[in-house]
């Protein structure tokens, strides 16, 4: 994509540190104890090394503002509407309380698709989170630009349809209701103001949702919730979701994972049976 070219390799640095306030707090958002250790539960790299871009350089959606400058690390796309689309995680080294942490973050490609919702611009971004000299977690984020949704399209996705989904053929599954304050915790957590997750007329009014969404990375981190119940704390060496249908606040969430070794499946499920997200993992 050529107006974007000169975007492919920006990178930004990023130093944090694993606060045990930080993990409490994260623990309590998904209702765990404390672990018996000092070993960072899977998933909380999300919390850390975040954008910290003031009020007033936020844009109309909450995110960063973006411009055609050196200091823009992500491209302006022209396209209002962004979603986490997916990721691909390897856990190369467990994360301990009070480690100093940076986060290394490169813009590896950017691609332009044409789909049934208009005009889609996908980024790819490549973070290598490391602590001292050792790489503790190498992650590919696809983030997802879309057109306005046109006036008068339905609200998405659908309501319930009169299906149900069937937890029969996984051997784990359970199921929980995403809340209004698990999502303002969760957007506390990551420092995320998108507004899709906590302004409901926002959400319905301008992009188009039929609620408040559940936060992609939210789900993911409830699938690897569910992969730590059924294989151990921290069992998991790589990571794989893609977001296929929003989840929508206040309706039951389905997450169940099968397999073992290296071909372990994950899904997150509406109740109809309406698939989120797919994910793939290996231990």
């Amino acid at each position: 994509m050529a107006q974007w070219d000169r975007w492919i390799g920006r990178s930004e640095r990023r130093e944090d540190r694993v606060d045990a306030g930080q993990i409490r707090r994260w623990l309590a958002t998904l209702d765990r104890d404390e672990a018996r250790n000092r070993a960072v539960p899977q998933g909380v790299h999300w919390c850390l090394c975040l954008p910290d871009a003031p009020n007033a350089l936020l844009g109309a959606d909450g995110h960063p503002l973006r411009d055609d400058t050196p200091e823009s690390f992500l491209p302006p796309v022209p396209l209002p509407r962004r979603m986490w689309a997916s990721s691909k995680v390897e856990f190369a080294a467990p994360l301990h309380v009070d480690d100093r942490i940076e986060r290394i973050s490169t813009i590896a490609a950017i691609t332009e698709k044409s789909g049934n919702s208009g005009t889609l611009v996908f980024v790819d971004i490549a973070h290598e989170t490391f602590c001292g000299e050792a790489l503790a977690v190498s992650e590919v984020q696809t983030v997802v630009y879309r057109d306005a949704a046109p006036a008068g399209t339905p609200l998405v996705p659908p309501g319930p349809g009169e299906g149900a989904f069937d937890p029969a053929p996984w051997a784990s599954h359970r199921a929980v209701t995403p809340t209004e304050a698990l999502l303002f915790r969760f957007s506390a957590l990551t420092f995320n103001s998108h507004r899709i997750h906590y302004d409901l007329p926002y959400a319905q009014g301008v992009e188009g949702y039929r609620g408040l969404v559940v936060h992609g990375p939210l789900t993911a981190t409830l699938l690897l919730d569910l992969a730590r119940r059924t294989l151990g704390e921290n069992a998991l060496k790589r990571f794989a979701f893609k977001g296929l249908s929003p989840a929508i606040c206040g309706e039951p969430l389905h997450l169940v994972l099968r397999g073992s070794g290296e071909a372990i499946e994950l899904g997150a499920f509406a109740e109809d049976g309406r698939q989120i997200m797919a994910a793939t993992a290996g231990v």
